[in-house]
């Protein structure tokens, strides 16, 4: 990390798809199968590439044609499916040959959970593997086994660590910490090292920005001690929809793109997958260029992986709320985070109280949130500033102050809304999670200081949900589990009674109140 300038960390180049690339962009070329494809590069100096993930059944071979058709129409030629069992892997085989002979030019990315023999089977007809250390073994030499499936057939792999989902034996010394999965990635990272292979990509998910970002940043450390380049893979996960889950997704990847960490980006939406990839490509844009160079003269006073507050401000603040007492400090060039950063750790006090301000003339409100987010929210999740101001003429003052106190609490320093982790949804998804979302939203969004999460399944559900104060689970078609925390509430029930019994729930515990500010008037243990 150079704070005093932006560089991009150097890394090995890793090829999904054909041998004959151009950068950045597809080319076609014929794959061991006889069958036409294209490829991808990512690392090596490459832009930055944007992905999207589809959300059909990986049975349903035209649903999923038709999903990687729209995403790539939008611009991303990097497309993953799950693959949680054998037959999902085995129709791979259909979906690929399906894209292959119309010309789609998408590389296709298989998703593994639990089963290492769906790996095998997934390998031999997509263009890159994408395994969770946290659901697969290594004691009986599994790993190794793909590693040269994969080699032998030019298939890229993704070493793809879930905050939620860290192996039992990992959890137990660690916990669900950014340490714990810096632990789980360097363990696989070695057979990879060991081995040779370098066609390897590295991911380190969370929907908790902070944990995201700090566990990326240790993981930078740790590859960098032990000689390793491999290219990184960013993503929030479980962002949710709307505004609200682009500025989440802004904070965190903008936080890592700003200081050059970042080959391959999703930003994980709970929509359509090809709505991703217009926010993914306009952080890419955003972070391609940084320029200037900021003299940092107290880069002691910094601690990117140990977040701590500058000052004693409890509450950060926004743009109309009273300013006196603290310094407002605007970024004038093209690159307001390492501006913003080095004036505020070359303070003369260096615990004064500090707002930081930036101009965005941009016409679409979008477009100014996710910039603003992306620039902004690295100074918030390390504690270096204490409020925001977002200059934007022609956008609504009081619109502006609610895009303020999204990134506030993106970068988890102030709590003004019930935050949503919802996941984007994936084949595994038993329920229209999209629809749900905006129901559930709708009935409690007014709520303050709560954390929801709504999840597709239980692969990943419980576990990236686990600092949720409450939980939305799929169990089967039709059938919700409600979690309080990590404890199971209510298991398997009717999808038509979920919400209302999830409600129930938070008036028992004595924390709901009627969209009028008025507590209820009397309260329901679930039955």
């Amino acid at each position: 990390m150079n704070l005093t300038k932006f560089s991009r960390r150097a890394t090995c180049e890793v090829r999904i798809g054909g041998s004959n690339l151009a950068a950045g962009r597809p080319e076609a070329r014929t794959d061991v199968a006889g069958v036409a494809g294209c490829g991808v590069r990512i690392g090596g100096g490459n832009p930055v590439a944007v992905q999207s993930m589809t959300n059909a059944d990986t049975n349903d071979t035209e649903a999923c044609v038709a999903q990687i058709r729209r995403i790539v129409a939008a611009g991303g030629h990097i497309v993953r499916l799950t693959a949680q069992g054998r037959r999902e892997a085995e129709n791979l085989q259909n979906i690929a040959r399906c894209v292959r002979e119309e010309g789609i030019e998408a590389v296709l990315v298989a998703d593994i959970h639990f089963l290492p023999e769906a790996a095998a089977v997934a390998a031999q007809y997509v263009d890159k593997v994408r395994i969770n250390p946290g659901n697969y073994r290594t004691d009986h030499g599994e790993l190794e086994t793909l590693i040269e499936q994969c080699r032998r057939r030019g298939v890229a792999l993704r070493i793809g660590v879930n905050h939620g989902s860290l192996a039992k034996r990992v959890f137990d010394r660690w916990g669900d910490t950014p340490q714990g999965m810096v632990v789980s990635a360097m363990e696989f990272l070695r057979v990879c090292q060991r081995m040779e292979f370098d066609q390897v990509v590295v991911s380190m998910k969370s929907s908790n920005t902070r944990v995201m970002v700090t566990a990326y940043r240790l993981l930078v450390e740790a590859m960098e001690a032990e000689g390793m380049r491999y290219p990184i893979h960013v993503g929030v996960t479980e962002a949710g929809n709307g505004l609200e889950g682009r500025i989440k997704s802004a904070v965190g990847i903008g936080a890592l793109l700003a200081d050059g960490i970042g080959d391959t980006i999703r930003v994980s939406l709970t929509e359509a997958p090809e709505n991703e990839i217009p926010v993914a490509q306009l952080l890419a844009d955003h972070f391609a260029a940084r320029p200037g160079e900021f003299e940092v003269r107290h880069p002691e006073r910094y601690a990117p992986t140990e977040f701590r507050r500058r000052s004693r401000v409890a509450v950060p603040i926004v743009h109309d709320e009273p300013m006196e007492g603290f310094r407002v400090i605007e970024a004038l060039s093209g690159n307001p985070t390492a501006e913003l950063r080095a004036a505020i750790l070359d303070l003369e006090q260096p615990d004064e109280p500090v707002v930081v301000k930036r101009r965005y003339d941009d016409p679409a409100l979008e477009t100014v949130a996710v910039k603003a987010a992306a620039d902004l929210g690295l100074l918030l999740l390390d504690g270096l500033a204490d409020g925001i101001w977002i200059d934007a003429p022609g956008h609504d003052p009081a619109v502006v102050r609610e895009v303020e106190l999204m990134i506030l609490q993106a970068a988890r320093v102030r709590f003004s809304h019930t935050e949503y982790i919802a996941c984007p949804s994936c084949g595994r998804t038993l329920y229209d999670i999209e629809r749900t979302l905006g129901v559930i939203k709708a009935r409690t969004s007014h709520l303050k200081n709560l954390k929801i999460g709504v999840m597709g399944c239980i692969v990943n559900g419980p576990g990236e949900m686990a600092d949720a104060d409450y939980g939305y689970v799929g169990a089967g078609p039709g059938r919700i589990t409600l979690y309080r925390g990590r404890e199971v509430v209510a298991c398997n029930i009717p999808q038509d009674e979920a919400l209302d019994r999830l409600i129930e729930v938070i008036k028992a515990d004595g924390k709901w109140v009627d969209a009028d500010g008025r507590a209820p008037q009397s309260k329901f243990a679930l039955g």
